[in-house]
């Protein structure tokens, strides 16, 4: 029977750029489907963006996504972020590549990059569409396809699914209804996936 494992995720959320890579190597080595679901943070269930911490925690989780991200190999860009716009409708056309059924792993991992690494603006449909572009996409009918009522609606029931799922932050990681925040909980879902399941 094929492990299915439920990502909730976003293109804005460090942790999941951070995390992408692992988390798909982790899913493929266990020959694992992954069910993506491209939400934003879920207030209702306790979530806290950045902007809104205390700036001690700020201070603290900016230091904690650096180590991660050495650990990682990964490098995060956190100069003139202020000036960047709001990566949310880069989410909409990772779910219209999600719903054609074209690689939405590579599209997530370009648009990330892009944000995170490299500090552009992929709020802007210019600028996403030539990320996709270069990924290999057809950028211009995937923002296209973003725009449309029904990719609007994903978005929104994906948020619900999170909600009542008890999903507040980014990535999580749903395996047997069992939840896990964050790239760091990788260690225990792959023990779950091994059969060993930690009891909580």
């Amino acid at each position: 029977m094929t492990k299915t494992i439920d990502y909730f995720f976003g293109i804005g959320s460090p942790w999941a750029f951070i995390g992408l890579e692992p988390f798909a190597a982790l899913a493929s080595e266990h020959g694992a489907s992954i069910h993506p679901y491209v939400i934003p943070l879920i207030e209702d269930n306790g979530a806290i963006y950045s902007r809104n911490r205390p700036e001690a925690r700020r201070a603290y989780w900016v230091k904690d996504l650096k180590r991660w991200a050495a650990l990682r190999g990964k490098t995060l860009n956190f100069e003139n972020r202020a000036a960047l716009s709001d990566p949310t409708p880069a989410g909409f056309m990772v779910i219209a590549a999600i719903d054609a059924g074209q690689d939405w792993l590579r599209l997530t991992k370009a648009l990330q990059e892009a944000f995170w690494t490299c500090g552009e603006d992929i709020g802007r449909a210019e600028v996403r569409r030539a990320i996709a572009d270069k990924a290999g996409f057809d950028g211009a009918v995937l923002e296209q396809r973003a725009q449309a009522e029904d990719v609007q609606a994903i978005w929104k029931s994906n948020a619900e699914t999170a909600k009542a799922a008890g999903v507040f932050g980014l990535p999580t990681f749903r395996y047997e209804d069992e939840l896990y925040w964050g790239q760091d909980s990788l260690p225990f879902l792959e023990r779950h996936l091994n059969g060993d399941k930690i009891a909580a």
